[in-house]
């Protein structure tokens, strides 16, 4: 971390960064991913690729990003905080589409001049980041990306856009035909947007492209998860947590081929036995809110604790990946009704009624092996402490055990946390 300040604080302070306060942030952040991966026994060899993107995340990445401004590119960054803003038209539109969620507490009093104090700690964390300049992502974004898909981080963007260019799309929180409609009609104005946004037009050849690229990438992490059925798991939750999280900022054409190097190497490992718990190691699907960079806490422990996180129904999870977009479209149109259609079929828990989540977990369950589900939701997350009712409901029935988690960023409820994971690993 120490090089990395060194060469890029220039950078950092032209983005108009608090420059010491982000390189306190970094060591911070250096220090939790030693302790929390580079501890971890018998990784993949190709985990050496995430070990360099998380090293490069605040810095090579960000230079690559800010040179593709320059130099006649004129390449414009969009932020976005969620899966339905589809980065399949940023992309064609000849945007960067990157990801904002912050996953640690920062500056929190400050943010809580503009937000509640009982605000979910991912929005008071992109409040905190904005507010303490610490994000190179957000200050080199020209333009952020919101959603309404929770009454938080709707009215969060109101004071959010105080502060950088917004545009908020309009997300239905049902599924119907008349909201199908909407929702495309909500596409079409997005699409539009990122073509006054970029002055780029979005053609047949540019959107063909762009799907193709991000579909590789999909298929790459299809390919990983199905070798997470192994027991021995090949790879470990946190590091399949990681290629997520970098699935939303890391140049897509590179990460493709490194996600694909890594299931390579882990259906190796899946077919010899090589794995990175003993065999019969407790098994567990998550299933619950986002984890955003560096929110590593709950997988951290499950893992410590001997068990070992086979799969995740999240949006930092399967809800990325599990779906494609058709590419056999043959109008600029007709690619856009199949975005559309694909992204509505995200099964968040903003949608009312939500039996396909609750289907995805159980199907996901018996397809992994897992010994039980942990559904965690962060506090003051009233759309994932409700449906954990009849989450826990559903996933009994099928007879798996499940437990309900609530927590934030803190480390406080670490201690009560590892004591409450060690007796459902145990129970189960």
């Amino acid at each position: 971390m120490v090089q990395e300040e060194q060469d890029f604080n220039k950078m950092w302070s032209d983005l108009g960064m608090d420059v010491a306060a982000h390189n306190s942030l970094l060591d911070a952040v250096g220090q939790m991913y030693e302790t929390v991966f580079l501890t971890q026994k018998n990784r993949p060899k190709s985990t050496t690729y995430l070990d360099n993107f998380a090293n490069n995340l605040h810095s090579g990445r960000i230079r690559e990003m800010v040179d593709a401004r320059k130099d006649g590119k004129t390449k414009k960054i969009i932020g976005s905080f969620c899966l339905y803003v589809p980065e399949e038209i940023v992309i064609a539109a000849g945007g960067i589409e990157v990801g904002l969620c912050a996953g640690a507490n920062w500056n929190t009093d400050e943010a809580e001049r503009y937000i509640p104090r009982n605000t979910c700690p991912l929005i008071k964390g992109f409040m905190g980041f904005k507010l303490g300049r610490v994000c190179p992502y957000i200050e080199s974004a020209d333009l952020v990306v919101g959603e309404n898909t929770c009454d938080g981080k709707k009215k969060a963007y109101e004071q959010f856009s105080k502060m950088k260019p917004m545009y908020v799309m309009d997300v239905p929180h049902v599924r119907n035909n008349n909201t199908k409609e909407i929702w495309r009609q909500e596409i079409y104005r997005f699409a539009e947007k990122m073509e006054d946004e970029t002055g780029q037009k979005i053609t047949l050849e540019s959107l063909s492209r762009a799907i193709k690229l991000v579909n590789d990438k999909r298929r790459a992490l299809q390919r990983l998860s199905m070798t997470r059925a192994a027991d021995p798991a090949p790879i470990s939750g946190l590091d399949s947590l990681l290629t997520i999280q970098a699935a939303f900022m890391d140049d897509s054409a590179r990460l493709t081929q490194a996600i694909n190097a890594l299931a390579a190497e882990c259906e190796e490992r899946a077919a010899t036995g090589v794995g990175v718990k003993p065999h019969g190691a407790k098994r567990v699907l998550y299933t619950g809110t986002p984890m955003a960079v560096p929110n590593w806490k709950l997988f951290n422990i499950i893992e410590k604790c001997g068990g070992v996180v086979v799969g995740e129904e999240c949006c930092t999870g399967s809800r990325y990946y599990k779906d494609l977009v058709p590419e056999d479209g043959k109008t600029v149109e007709e690619m856009l009704d199949a975005i559309a259609d694909r992204y509505l079929n995200i099964h968040c828990a903003i949608f009312t009624p939500n039996q396909d989540r609750r289907d995805d977990v159980i199907s996901m369950a018996h397809r992994l092996h897992v010994n039980g589900v942990i559904d965690c939701s962060l506090q003051f997350c009233t759309l994932y402490d409700m449906e954990s009712f009849s989450m826990e409901e559903a996933v009994q029935k099928a007879g798996i055990p499940y437990m309900h988690i609530s927590t934030d960023y803190s480390t406080e409820d670490e201690g009560q946390l590892k004591t409450r994971v060690e007796a459902f690993l145990e129970m189960i």
